[in-house]
């Protein structure tokens, strides 16, 4: 099964993300693999439920979680579809297979409190390294971006005048998130010690690795896990927790719920709707803290 075509489509005419584009190619390289493996099957034609279910089964039995299972199950729909396209398949439709329920997982977040400390505890290296880890943190937390976002942003996006960014999200959609002053005044002082520390930044990349390359995924995360660690004991400590803490304290502040999403840049709004359950959630420690009828 070649999937070369399908990589393609993803990437130029549903202008994936290459992150997006990885994910599907590992999901659907396991798959054909195990259905090499386990039933000699080399056509997609040929998928039937009985197939799809053991492959299910297989992934539970390695722990996989619902969510998981879930993704991997819609980028073979995703190639299904493809195929009906531009290959025909005789119309076939997608087999048909239980799922695990997924469980309905709040985003993790850092309290406020907790980030405040990342100015008023951390201490951070003297120098552009410092400067610029700080300055990672401060775009993720007071714009929401996403990593890739982060590592893709340019100065030619900053709008300083007018205090708002330029940001290229999922699909090539532009949109245009404000930032305020505080922000406003690490990117200038940024700025100046970039342009002390290296001569030559063609691209025009905003933040760079210490040896003044493009930064990469990887560099991004470990940086943030290293700097979030000091200041919080939460399991999860990726760059999009900030972007999650980001939203809720949006939400927790009483945001606009469409604002929110047209800051994160979502598509749907059942995507940013799960802020207002964090929302919900500060709400009923408030009412359990305060109202006297609420531990009885």
């Amino acid at each position: 099964m070649e999937l070369t075509a399908f990589l393609n489509y993803l990437e130029h005419e549903r202008r994936y993300s290459k992150h997006t584009i990885t994910a599907y190619k590992r999901d659907l390289t396991q798959f054909i693999t195990y259905l090499k493996a386990q039933y000699e099957l080399e056509e997609w034609a040929k998928l039937k439920s009985l197939h799809l279910r053991s492959w299910v089964v297989s992934l539970m039995q390695r722990e996989l979680s619902a969510t998981s299972i879930h993704r991997k199950v819609s980028s073979l729909k995703t190639y299904h579809k493809f195929l009906l396209i531009t290959q025909g398949i005789s119309k076939m439709s997608f087999p048909q297979v239980l799922l695990p329920k997924k469980s309905e997982r709040l985003p993790a977040f850092v309290e406020k409190g907790q980030l405040n400390k990342l100015q008023t505890k951390v201490v951070f290296p003297d120098g552009f390294s410092g400067m610029r880890d700080y300055l990672i943190l401060e775009i993720l937390y007071s714009t929401g971006m996403r990593r890739s976002e982060v590592i893709g942003l340019r100065w030619a996006d900053v709008d300083f005048e007018n205090h708002h960014c330029r940001i290229k999200g999922k699909g090539n959609k532009v949109r245009l998130v404000p930032f305020g002053k505080p922000l406003k005044e690490t990117l200038l002082a940024y700025q100046t010690l970039l342009e002390e520390t290296f001569s030559e930044n063609e691209a025009g990349l905003i933040l760079l690795t210490d040896k003044g390359q493009p930064m990469y995924p990887k560099f991004v995360y470990n940086k943030v896990k290293h700097y979030l660690s000091l200041i919080t004991t939460s399991k999860k400590k990726s760059p999009h927790v900030l972007r999650h803490s980001f939203a809720t304290h949006l939400a927790n502040n009483g945001a606009d719920l469409n604002a929110i999403k047209e800051l994160l840049g979502h598509a749907s709004l059942a995507a940013t709707e799960v802020y207002t359950h964090n929302s919900i959630e500060q709400l009923k420690k408030v009412y359990e803290q305060a109202h006297p009828k609420a531990k009885k």
